[in-house]
């Protein structure tokens, strides 16, 4: 209890990370090995200050060819040195042997039978170096990853995903009121995006917020203000993990599988506790699955026709493979995690640090 308390309260740790390409490296895991054969040419590349697309620019222009002629798994931080793999047909190779930028690198070739599609991905390594880290905040930092280690962490949206000013949301939902028009079919898309991700984030603290109170309060002293009926309350709170289940929540096997209705509240918190399944968020839209019971009547607060294809994403992930380096000489902690795909780094360090 006294480290879950901890969990709940840790206090803000104050120091400093930059999301830069010397203190902020990203290396992307393909969800299958390449062939090693077949008609498209996979190009491992490195690249810095460059946003993917801008990095598949430049290749399309070095080639004189579309940008549509590459194929990608998932879109990189402009600030990182990042590591992707994308393709391109293997017609460019000779060509290619002749690139050069300072900015983009590429690092190996092989070969597909198919173009790389956006989410053939399985999750990326990260690299995170924070400064200005003394001794107290050094053992603050562990205290808090030993806890990300046992208990994972909320699969926020990143700050990355709402634009520049934060407030892509704000057209989105504009656009779906009918108050704004965006002629630009990827504009619009990524404005509405953002507003799903605003909901998803919403309904996530809300949930979390939840958890905490039944953590903190007794159930005859909290269900009627939640209210959640007493013996649900009761079950949730004997839950060992801090984010505590519901009737009515939709589950997913973990890291990949079948999302499915919880039945037996005891029996898939404690699997949820061993990291076998965890619970889903709504991204609202069409053609996607809904939660039931008392789950769904948190959750409709958060729904919205969004006309675009919903989807339901983890609220909670386990970062693995998680390791700390500290340089005393320089005051510098270097962490080392690996993240399934969708999830954010920045999250994890907003996690640690609060």
């Amino acid at each position: 209890m006294e480290q879950l308390q901890r969990y709940l309260n840790h206090s803000k740790i104050d120091v400093v990370f930059k999301q830069n390409k010397d203190d902020f490296v990203v290396t992307e895991i393909p969800l299958y090995e390449f062939s090693g054969e077949g008609e498209h040419l996979v190009l491992k590349i490195r690249k810095k200050d460059l946003a993917t697309w801008d990095a598949i620019e430049i290749l399309a222009k070095f080639l004189n060819c579309s940008s549509r002629d590459f194929g990608y798994a998932g879109l990189k931080d402009k600030n990182a040195m990042t590591v992707q793999s994308i393709s391109v047909h293997r017609k460019y190779e000779e060509k290619l042997k002749s690139f050069q930028h300072e900015n983009l690198k590429i690092l190996e070739t092989t070969y597909h039978n198919n173009k790389i599609k956006v989410g053939h991905l399985k999750g990326n390594k990260f690299f995170i170096r924070l400064k200005r880290v003394g001794a107290i905040e050094k053992r603050k930092i562990e205290e808090a990853l030993g806890l990300i280690v046992t208990n994972g962490i909320p699969n926020y949206f990143g700050f990355q995903r709402f634009g520049i000013d934060g407030d892509n949301y704000k057209k989105g939902k504009d656009i779906i009121d009918g108050k704004l028009k965006e002629k630009r079919r990827n504009l619009k898309q990524m404005y509405i995006n953002a507003y799903q991700s605003y909901l998803f984030n919403s309904w996530l603290s809300k949930r979390i917020e939840i958890s905490k109170l039944i953590e903190a309060f007794e159930p005859k002293e909290i269900y009627q203000r939640l209210n959640l009926p007493l013996d649900v309350v009761k079950q949730m709170k004997k839950q060992k993990h801090p984010f505590k289940l519901i009737t009515g929540d939709l589950l997913s096997h973990y890291p990949f599988g079948k999302i499915f209705t919880i039945e037996d509240l005891d029996e898939e918190s404690q699997k949820f506790n061993d990291r076998d399944r965890v619970p889903t968020g709504l991204l609202s839209g069409k053609r996607v699955k809904i939660s039931v019971d008392l789950a769904y009547e948190i959750e409709k607060e958060f729904e919205a026709h969004t006309g675009e294809d919903g989807a339901r994403r983890f609220a909670w992930i386990f970062p693995e493979d998680i390791s700390s380096n500290y340089k005393e000489d320089k005051n510098w902690m270097e962490l080392q995690f690996y993240l399934p795909k969708g999830s954010y780094a920045t999250e994890v360090i907003a996690e640690i640090i609060h």
